[in-house]
This record gives structure tokens, C-alpha cells and sequence, in this order.
């Protein structure tokens, strides 16, 4: 059966018409329905004919990933272990924030490979090796979980903000469905995120950039996290095969739009890059590229070699670029209580996964 979560717009519309003989229009209006007002069956499409609905149930079906499990944290933080339609394990989190005048938002990292072929050796996913790459369908119902989970369900008050690609996997070796996920997040007919509310974050991958760039469908994210090509081989050593200053140079002349800026991502480890020295070197890497700079403080991972920086460190590092004009923001390490570093929650759960078979379409709509 087609699960029509997998399908863009100009799909489903090319689907229906082909296999059921639906104009646009119905297209349209099924479209809506699993995306703005998330349903799961067909029968509550009420202004979609009831011929067209039963032979919707009879070739098509609206899967979601399954939770497994949940995670909040003391700060609110919540993370979700998803069971995908193939037995595949992958993760997804919630980061509340408070808007202007007090109202609660959320942003979600959402994951776009089950696990990762990069191998960086701070993260709990690159430790584990790479599965395989996710489908649209799969990296946009991490969306549909979220907002069922907040009960978010008024499109034009959105509880769920920003999106961010920086969950298991590196999104541009997936680029195929993350570009179809991209457009569909854009279109005003479905769950219509603009570009700016939307974030891929990359440890650099030089064909995808390109295509990324000229798209325009998200802003960029870098994994810097090493001010040199030397430390970046040693913490990020497939990352490191393109070299820091081609990537760099790559940057500086990557399309941007008004008031865009690159964010730079710079995770420290204690004793590690953390020194006013690393603080010198990223400032003269990063000064001549227009964008800012996240610092984040390391969230331990079970059995890690690295450890997080202390608060003078951290402090010092901070202020030293902003003596220099680097925009800089300390992001502190949200869900430390639950895990919610990447892939910490699959890791510890993988002796779960036994417990759940195969499942076919049918047996997950509600």
C-alpha cells in the first residue's frame, strides 16, 4: 500500500489522478488533510466523496513513525524514540523556548538517517554506524509526532516554530529526500514553514552545499567544532577529508539572502578546543565569513572519552571572541537529566528493539 505521507504534493496529485481518476483539487484537499489538520484515516476527510474514500483505504495508507518511548526533561525538554515501519530506531526532540511575551514555543531536531556514516567521535549516533537514509515521509512524521504530541493543531498559531536537520545522520549524504522534505515543508497548502524557520546543519559536504545554496529552501549550520584542520581530523576525521580552508572559502561565497547569516557550530570539549589558543584560531578561521557563532556546552555521552569544558573556560572563550566582533551565542546543553544528547536515547534502547516485529501499514493507523 502507497503511504501517502511519502509523497509531495505534485505526487499525490499525479497518484490520484492516475490510480483513481481524483482531480487536482481532491489531491489538494487530501494533502490538507494529513498535513494541516493530521489525520490518520481516511474516513474523517469529510469533504472528500466517500467513493474516493473507500478507495483511498483500499490502495493507500497515512503511517506515522510509532513512539517507543518518551523523555522530558526538567526543563522541558522531550525526547522521542521512534520506531519507523521497517523495525528502524531513530530519535527526535522537542526544545521549548519563551517567546516575547511569555508564550511557550518549540523548536524540533528533527533526524534524517538511521544512524551515520560520519563517525565523529563526541557523537553517540556516529559511534554507531550508518543504517540507511530516511524517507520524506519518515523525516516529516517526526513533525506530525511533535504536533499531535503538543496538541498543536491550529496552523495559523503554530506552537511548533523552527525545524532544525541536526538529529541522527548527516543530512546533505541524504539529499534526495531531504530536498523533497524541504519543498514540502515550503508549501503554504501543507505544514507551509518559511525557509527562515528552517535549519540544516552539516559537518560540511561539499556537492551538497552547492545544491543546498542554490535551492534556498532552508538556512545553513555548520559542525565546526575544531579551529584547525589538524584537531578536526582527529574529532571529526571523515569530516576532515575536505579540508577546513576549502570549506571555509566554500563558505564565503555561499548564496545567501538579507540578513542570513551561516551559523557556525562549535561544541566544547573540555581540554580539547577549549583554550583562548582554539578561541585565536576560530576567530581568524570564521572572521571573514558572514555569519555567528554557537557555542555549545558538551552534553556527556555514556562511556565518552570527552568531558565538558568548565564554566571559566567556557566563559573566557566566549568573551575572547567577542573581543574580536564574532557574534557569539552560549548555548547550554538542554535534557542533560534525560539523555538528550544525539543518539544517547537509541544507544541505551537497543536491546529494545527485539521486542517490536516488522509492521505493516495497516497496523499502524489508528
Amino acid at each position: 500500500m502507497r503511504n501517502l505521507v511519502n509523497l509531495t504534493l505534485p505526487e499525490l496529485t499525479a497518484w490520484m489522478q492516475a490510480e483513481l481518476g481524483e482531480p487536482v483539487f481532491r489531491a489538494a484537499q487530501v494533502w490538507q488533510w494529513i498535513w494541516q489538520k493530521m489525520a490518520r484515516d481516511f474516513e474523517v476527510m469529510s469533504n472528500v466523496s466517500k467513493t474516493c474514500r473507500v478507495r483511498l483505504a483500499e490502495s493507500a495508507c497515512i503511517v506515522w513513525p510509532q513512539i517507543v518511548s518518551t523523555e522530558q526533561s526538567r526543563d522541558g525538554t522531550t525526547k522521542f524514540l521512534l520506531l519507523l515501519d521497517d523495525g528502524a530506531l531513530i530519535e527526535s526532540v522537542l526544545i521549548p523556548s519563551d517567546d516575547r511575551k511569555g508564550k511557550r514555543r518549540w523548536t524540533q531536531c528533527l533526524s534524517s538517517q538511521v544512524g551515520c556514516a560520519m563517525g565523529c567521535t563526541f557523537c553517540a549516533t556516529g559511534q554507531m554506524g550508518f543504517e540507511r537514509n530516511m524517507t520524506m515521509g519518515e523525516m516529516l512524521g517526526q513533525v506530525l509526532v511533535a504536533r499531535d504530541w503538543l496538541d498543536d493543531t491550529r496552523p495559523d498559531r503554530p506552537l511548533l516554530r523552527n525545524l532544525v536537520f541536526m538529529g541522527m545522520g548527516e543530512p546533505l549524504l541524504n539529499m534526495r529526500e531531504l530536498l523533497r522534505a524541504l519543498t514540502s515543508l515550503n508549501d503554504g497548502k501543507g505544514l507551509n514553514f518559511s525557509p527562515r524557520r528552517l535549519t540544516v546543519s552539516t559537518c560540511g559536504i561539499e556537492k551538497g552545499l552547492s545544491v543546498l545554496g542554490q535551492n534556498g529552501l532552508a538556512y545553513l549550520a555548520v559542525s565546526l567544532h575544531a579551529p584547525n584542520q589538524r584537531l578536526r581530523e582527529r574529532i571529526m576525521p571523515k569530516a576532515a577529508r575536505w579540508p577546513l580552508d576549502k570549506l571555509i572559502t566554500t563558505l564565503k561565497s555561499y548564496p545567501l539572502k538579507t540578513r542570513e547569516r551561516i551559523t557556525f557550530e562549535y561544541l566544547l570539549l573540555g581540554d580539547v578546543n577549549d583554550s583562548l589558543e582554539h578561541a585565536r584560531e576560530l576567530a581568524h578561521l570564521v572572521g571573514d565569513v558572514k555569519g555567528k557563532l554557537n557555542l555549545i556546552v558538551y552534553n556527556q555521552t555514556t562511556g565518552s572519552p570527552y568531558a565538558a569544558s568548565d564554566t571559566e573556560r567556557i566563559l573566557a572563550f566566549e568573551q575572547y571572541l567577542w573581543s574580536r566582533h564574532i557574534t557569539v551565542v552560549l548555548r547550554k546543553s538542554k535534557g542533560q537529566d534525560i539523555n538528550a544528547a544525539c543518539g544517547q536515547l537509541k544507544a541505551d534502547r537497543r536491546s529494545q528493539a527485539a521486542k517490536f516485529s516488522r509492521r505493516s501499514c495497516s497496523h499502524f493507523i489508528k
